[in-house]
């Protein structure tokens, strides 16, 4: 049987992270944080003095990623986060990160599924996957997780740099032309605005649940 795959996909700190790691326990899937190689790829630009907005560079990092840069704690940092929303909308970066991806999904290191959390999962990398919840939350609920994310580190951040920054790279991952941010037309969309972790994961797990079901009558 091929590998169950669950998509989710959505803007930062709307929890989809969190989420996609608490489904990979719970089903025994491996667990695949695709952001985190954006991240990757931005931070290796920023470290080498680069421009994370220069195709050359950001390419030439994306094909030259090492996969243990993925543990790197610096991929928390905001400036990570922003070169990442950067690095994405360069062609060449997505179509060296793109077979990683489906080789993940098709060939998971580690139970019978994966579940993968990012931009375009269910639209571009796994468009056949039994699953897709496009996780949200209002910008504003999404800039105090981030605020309260940033001050846990140590980082100083003001509520209303944090609010801008949201809503700057919400519109790059919207308008990029390569894969741009949307949900998938048969995802299920998951607003977590006003929802607890628990909450959050309860409703998922429903849906994983239902898809499992229909794929074990089918």
């Amino acid at each position: 049987m091929k590998p169950f795959v669950i998509a989710l996909d959505g803007p930062a700190a709307a929890g989809k992270g969190t989420l996609a790691k608490r489904l990979a326990a719970h089903y025994g899937f491996a667990h695949l944080d695709t952001g985190a190689l954006y991240r990757a790829v931005g931070l290796a630009v920023l470290r080498a003095g680069g421009d994370p907005t220069d195709p050359q560079a950001a390419t030439r990092a994306a094909e030259t990623l090492d996969p243990a840069s993925l543990a790197d704690p610096e991929l928390r940092s905001a400036a990570a986060g922003d070169a990442s929303s950067k690095v994405a909308a360069i062609p060449g970066v997505r179509r060296a990160l793109f077979e990683f991806q489906q080789r993940f999904a098709a060939h998971p290191p580690t139970g019978s599924g994966s579940v993968l959390d990012g931009r375009d999962i269910g639209t571009v990398i796994c468009p056949e996957a039994p699953v897709k919840i496009f996780v949200t939350a209002s910008a504003e609920a999404r800039a105090g997780r981030r605020l309260k994310e940033l001050q846990a580190r140590g980082e100083a951040a003001i509520y209303a740099r944090v609010l801008e920054d949201i809503r700057a790279r919400d519109a790059r991952d919207a308008a990029r032309a390569d894969a741009p941010m949307k949900p998938a037309e048969d995802a299920v969309h998951l607003d977590t605005s006003d929802l607890d972790i628990d909450q959050v994961f309860d409703r998922a797990k429903a849906i994983v649940d239902r898809a499992i079901a229909d794929s074990k009558r089918s």
